[in-house]
């Protein structure tokens, strides 16, 4: 999905008080990716923020940053066994603050998009920012993204990640805590698990917003990589990109990736949801029923031979192809993030739910628990 942001000026402030922390000297020892953890420690409005390092027994590394619980980096094997990075981001939480993107994060308290900034729940009109073609788009400018979560190590491969987000916050209501839990496994997965509860009705949708680019080079297009996506149908969306409420078959339209094709086969079609979404920045309905051993989609590089499936438990999937992406942005080792050199493989309820009843609900009230689920398991093909 897009990266315009108006937000950093109103960064929410933390619940706990926080000693300030200075980002200082570089320290002696780098992570796997070349990260310098000196360089994401100091304090946003009093909350510390840090970067913490998961490894699993295969030497694959997940950098995470506690600051809008950010996955900053991951250091997958290619065909030849070298490690790569393959996620964009930053190399110091300074541009996390203050460059406009979702690089990594997850995203609350709503993914995607509610139209117009309102929605009526038990009857009662609750009216949002809007910070996206007139809509909400991730939870509104002050999304949970750009918040500092409480970090707890629970060991070396799992991170859990927690937000306390008052009633009112950017709008929604009620007063909500949320925990976001990354482990790395040995068979080089990145299990995500989302909790939330809330004290009063509210709506949750969380995902995470990690760009991949599995060619392990940032500069490198991924027009060529080869996309599978176990869905019949998918959202269409006006010029706004809001979803129109209707659920159509992929059938005989550059949407259907039932069998593995490389996105930029069609991607520059004549088609007027393509040009709606300048590209591919739709939802897909998959077909899984939320059955988690059965894979949502599958992205494979030719380039390096690394392959990511997806597992979750989510009806929907957003798959959104870097087409804001403009070269302005620049990230890890100082490379300008140019347009779709990146995918977005985002688990989710559908865009704009709230104001969808024939869609699966994504109301949750009080003594009720939010759960959700996705797995990135990385892979190689030779």
């Amino acid at each position: 999905m897009k990266m315009k942001k108006t937000l950093f000026s109103r960064l929410a402030m933390c619940g706990i008080a926080a000693l300030m922390i200075s980002c200082g000297a570089p320290s002696a020892e780098k992570t796997l990716s070349g990260l310098d953890p000196a360089r994401f420690r100091a304090a946003v409005n009093g909350c510390p923020t840090d970067l913490y390092r998961l490894t699993n027994d295969a030497g694959m590394e997940v950098c995470v940053t506690n600051f809008g619980a950010r996955i900053v980096s991951v250091m997958a094997p290619d065909r030849e066994g070298t490690m790569r990075d393959v996620v964009l981001g930053f190399d110091n939480i300074d541009d996390y603050i203050h460059v406009p993107s979702d690089f990594g994060a997850a995203i609350g308290s709503y993914a995607n998009r509610i139209g117009h900034g309102q929605f009526v729940l038990d009857g009662d009109t609750v009216r949002l920012p809007v910070n996206n073609y007139g809509h909400c788009l991730h939870g509104g400018p002050d999304g949970w993204q750009y918040k500092v979560y409480e970090a707890h190590r629970v060991d070396g491969r799992t991170l859990e990640l927690t937000l306390h987000s008052p009633d009112g916050d950017a709008g929604f209501p009620g007063a909500v805590t949320a925990k976001v839990t990354y482990r790395l496994t040995d068979d080089n997965a990145i299990e995500i698990s989302y909790e939330a509860q809330s004290d009063r009705p509210t709506v949750i949708n969380m995902t995470n917003h990690s760009y991949f680019n599995l060619s392990g080079d940032p500069s490198h297009p991924i027009l060529d990589n080869l996309l599978t996506v176990n869905a019949e149908c998918y959202t269409p969306v006006d010029s706004t990109f809001m979803t129109t409420g209707s659920i159509d078959s992929v059938a005989g339209t550059p949407f259907d990736f039932r069998r593995a094709k490389a996105i930029g086969a069609e991607i520059d079609a004549d088609n007027e949801q393509l040009h709606n979404g300048h590209g591919y920045d739709h939802n897909w309905v998959l077909a899984t029923n939320g059955d988690l051993s059965q894979r949502a989609a599958r992205l494979v590089s030719p380039v390096s031979g690394i392959a990511l499936d997806v597992y979750t438990d989510e009806p929907g999937i957003q798959i959104y192809v870097g087409n804001f992406l403009d070269g302005t942005v620049t990230g890890k080792n100082g490379v300008p993030y140019a347009h779709r050199t990146a995918v977005c493989l985002e688990t989710q309820h559908y865009p704009d739910s709230p104001n969808k009843p024939q869609w699966p609900s994504v109301v949750l009230r009080p003594g009720e628990t939010y759960h959700s689920h996705c797995t990135y398991r990385f892979s190689v093909e030779r």
